[in-house]
C-alpha cells in the first residue's frame, strides 16, 4: 500500500510539473485543464458557459480550503486569450495554474494561496483561437459570430482567399503611381509611408490577400465573423468600428466574464494577455500609456478597406446614423453624424458630456510603477513586440470602471537583435533607391530583423501572382500571428516566469485586518472601545480612482451594539474611503454604554481587502 501511495503521488506531481512545449487547440487545453485541477484540493475547473462554436469558457479557482471562504478573500483576476489570435495568454494562464500546484508547498505559494484566491480564465475565445490551428491560417482576433463588416445587408461575404497555395493569407502589394506607400531603405520587403514633404514619392497599393468576391470595390472586407473581444467591453468603446461589435458586451465569451466579475467583487487585481501594454512600460508622469506600435504591413492592408462602413448600400433611419438605422450590421450606413449614444464620440459636441478617462490618477501612478517593476524583475521581458491602441479592453474596464489595478501585457520580449545582421533580401542586397548606407532599422525592419535574429521564420517572401483584377501583384509579407506569439520553445520558461509574477502580485493585495484592539473603563457604564484597523498589503484598499469613481466600496468597521448605546465617538459603522498599505492604520473610537463583563464584536470588511473579526470584553 505504501508503495502505491509513493507510486501515486510520483504520478500526480509528474502531471502537475510536465510543462506544454506547444501551443494547445481546445481540447488538449480543456484535457490538460482537468488533468492538473484534478491532482488539488485546492482547485477547481468550472465552466462560464459555451460560445457560438459549442466550445466552454473555463475558469480554474484556485485556494487552499479555510475558515475563510474563497469568495471573501481578496483575489486576483488572470484573462488569457480574448484575442483570438493571442494564444500565449492561454499558455500563460495554463502554465500558472501548473506552476501554483507544483509549488503549492512552498512558502511564497503557500501563503498566496491560504489567504488568498486566484481565478484563472486561460481562453476567453475559445471559437477564435481554434482558427489559429485551422489549415489556412490568417490575422484574426474576433469570434466566430456572423457579422455584417461592411453594412450592406451580407454577412461574411468577401473573406480571404489563399491565393498563392501556401496555406497562410499575407497581403498583396501593386505596383501602382497612385499609392501612397514605399519600399523602405531599412529593409526592402517592407514598405513605408511615403513623406511628400522629404520629396518621397509612392509607388504601391497594399491589399490583404484575396479577390473582390462581391464586387463592391473591396478585397476581404467581410470576412468569417467576428467581434474582437478585447474591444467589446464598456470603457472607451469604439463605437461604430467594425471590430467591436454591435454595441458594449454583446458577445457570449464577454458577458461571461463580465457576469463572473460582477458575482466576484472580491477581484482586487486583473492581469491579462493581450496586444496592449502597462506592465513593461507604466503610465508616465501624467498617466499616459505609450504610444502604439503597429506593424505597417497589416495597418496598410487595413486601410485599404477602412471606407468600407461609409460605403455600405445601407442608410441610416434617421439623420445623424447612431443605432436606430441600417439594421443588418446594428449600426446606420453612411451619411451623416454618427453620434455614440450617451457617450460624446469624435463628431459630438465636447460640451455634451465627459469623455471616458483615459489616463491612470496621478494618486496611482506609483502603483503601477512598482508593478511594472516586479514584472520585469520576475520575467526579464523589457522589448516589447508591436502594439496597438487599446479601446474597450478589459485591462481598461477593470481599472476605470471595476476600479482596480489592472494590467495588460503581451506576455513575452521581442528578441533583440543582432549587432552585425545581414542586410535584408540577400547578403548582397542594397538598399532601395543604390544607397551605400543602410538606414537605421526601425518599424516593420526592426521587428523582422529581431525575428529573425532570433531565428524565427517570421515573412513570406514576395512571390508574383497574375490576380483575376488588379493584375501583376507580389504575395507575401509577415506570417499571421508572428508577433502575437513567443517561439513555442520558450512557453514553458515564460510560463513558469508568469506563474511566478501572479504570485508577486497577489501578495501586493491589500489585506486589512484588525491590528490591535482597547476597552478603557470610566465608570457608570461608560467604556471607550478603540480598535487599529491595518492594511498589511502594498496596495492600498482602493486605488484612488476607485474612490473617486465610486466602484470600489469603503472599509466598513462596525461595532455590534444597538445604535442608542452609542454615546459619541465614530458611527456605528465607520466607513474609510481608503486605508493606504505598507502596514498603515487608522484608530477609530467609540464611548458606549454597557455592561460590566460584555462581549463586543468589531467586524471589518474591505472589499477588496477581506474581513476580520475581534472581540473585546467591557472592563
Amino acid at each position: 500500500m505504501t508503495r502505491l501511495l509513493a507510486l501515486a503521488f510520483v504520478a500526480v506531481t509528474a502531471a502537475v510539473q510536465a510543462q506544454s512545449a506547444s501551443y494547445l487547440d481546445h481540447g488538449a487545453l480543456s484535457r490538460e485543464l482537468r488533468r492538473l485541477v484534478g491532482t488539488s484540493s485546492s482547485a477547481k475547473l468550472t465552466s462560464l458557459g459555451s460560445t457560438l462554436g459549442g466550445r466552454e469558457i473555463w475558469v480554474v479557482e484556485l485556494g487552499n480550503p479555510g475558515a475563510t471562504p474563497l469568495a471573501q478573500r481578496p483575489g486576483v483576476l488572470v484573462v488569457g486569450n480574448l484575442e483570438g489570435d493571442q494564444l500565449i495568454g492561454s499558455s500563460h494562464a495554463l502554465e500558472t495554474v501548473r506552476y501554483l500546484l507544483a509549488n503549492a508547498s512552498s512558502p511564497a505559494v503557500k501563503s498566496v494561496l491560504d489567504a488568498y484566491v486566484v481565478y484563472l480564465l486561460p481562453r476567453l475565445n475559445p471559437d477564435g483561437a481554434e482558427l489559429a490551428f485551422a489549415t489556412v491560417k490568417a490575422e484574426r482576433r474576433g469570434n466566430v459570430r456572423p457579422y455584417d463588416d461592411d453594412n450592406d445587408g451580407r454577412v461574411d461575404e468577401d473573406g480571404p482567399e489563399d491565393l498563392n497555395g501556401d496555406g497562410l493569407i499575407t497581403v498583396m502589394r501593386v505596383k501602382d503611381p497612385a499609392g501612397v506607400y514605399m519600399i523602405d531603405p531599412a529593409d526592402p520587403r517592407t514598405l513605408k509611408k511615403a513623406d511628400v514633404a522629404k520629396g518621397e514619392t509612392g509607388t504601391h497599393k497594399l491589399y490583404w490577400e484575396g479577390v473582390d468576391s462581391d464586387g463592391d470595390g473591396f478585397i476581404n472586407e467581410d470576412g468569417p465573423g467576428g467581434v474582437d473581444l478585447n474591444r467589446n467591453f464598456q470603457h472607451d468603446y469604439p463605437y461604430f468600428d467594425v471590430d467591436a461589435g454591435p454595441h458594449m458586451v454583446s458577445e457570449r465569451e464577454s458577458r461571461a466574464l463580465m457576469d463572473f466579475v460582477i458575482a466576484h467583487r472580491n477581484i482586487a487585481a486583473i492581469l491579462t494577455f493581450g496586444q496592449s501594454d502597462n506592465l513593461v512600460t507604466p503610465p508616465d508622469a501624467a498617466g499616459k500609456l505609450s504610444a502604439p506600435t503597429p506593424l505597417n504591413l497589416p495597418a496598410f492592408a487595413d486601410a485599404s478597406n477602412a471606407t468600407i462602413f461609409e460605403s455600405g448600400m445601407l442608410r441610416p433611419a434617421f439623420p445623424g446614423g447612431g443605432f436606430g438605422g441600417g439594421g443588418f450590421g446594428g449600426f446606420g450606413g453612411g451619411g451623416g453624424t454618427r453620434l455614440r449614444g450617451a457617450q460624446p464620440g469624435a463628431n459630438n459636441n465636447p460640451a455634451s458630456g465627459r469623455r471616458p478617462d483615459t489616463t491612470v490618477h496621478r494618486a496611482d501612478i506609483e502603483y503601477f510603477k512598482a508593478v511594472s517593476e516586479a514584472y520585469k524583475t520576475v520575467t526579464g521581458i523589457k522589448a516589447l513586440p508591436p502594439l496597438r491602441r487599446p479601446r474597450g479592453a478589459f485591462f481598461q474596464f477593470g481599472y476605470y470602471q471595476f476600479g482596480v489595478p489592472s494590467f495588460s501585457t503581451p506576455g513575452w520580449s521581442l528578441p533583440a537583435a543582432a549587432a552585425e545582421a545581414k542586410p535584408a533580401g540577400g547578403a548582397d542586397a542594397k538598399p532601395a533607391g543604390g544607397a551605400d548606407a543602410k538606414p537605421a532599422a526601425t518599424g516593420d525592419a526592426a521587428v523582422l530583423r529581431a525575428l529573425e535574429g532570433a531565428g524565427v521564420n517570421a515573412f513570406v517572401p514576395w512571390t508574383a501572382y497574375k490576380h483575376a483584377q488588379l493584375g501583376d501583384v507580389e504575395i507575401g509579407g509577415f506570417r499571421p500571428s508572428v508577433t502575437s506569439n513567443a517561439p513555442a520553445k520558450d512557453l514553458a520558461d515564460l510560463g513558469r516566469k508568469h506563474g511566478e509574477f501572479v504570485v508577486k502580485l497577489a501578495s501586493m493585495l491589500p489585506r486589512v485586518r484588525i491590528a490591535s484592539t482597547e476597552v478603557k473603563a470610566h465608570g457608570g457604564g461608560l467604556f471607550t472601545v478603540t480598535v487599529d484597523v491595518e492594511n498589511t498589503g502594498f496596495f492600498p484598499s482602493s486605488l484612488q480612482h476607485g474612490v473617486v469613481s465610486g466602484s470600489v466600496k469603503p472599509v466598513l468597521v462596525q461595532i455590534q451594539v444597538p445604535v442608542e448605546s452609542i454615546v459619541t465617538g465614530a458611527p456605528k459603522a465607520m466607513r474609510i474611503a481608503s486605508l493606504n498599505g505598507s502596514n498603515s492604520r487608522q484608530r477609530v473610537s467609540w464611548v458606549i454604554r454597557g455592561k460590566s463583563g460584555a462581549a463586543v464584536v468589531i467586524d471589518v470588511l474591505a472589499q477588496k481587502g477581506g474581513t476580520d473579526s475581534a472581540t473585546v470584553t467591557l472592563k
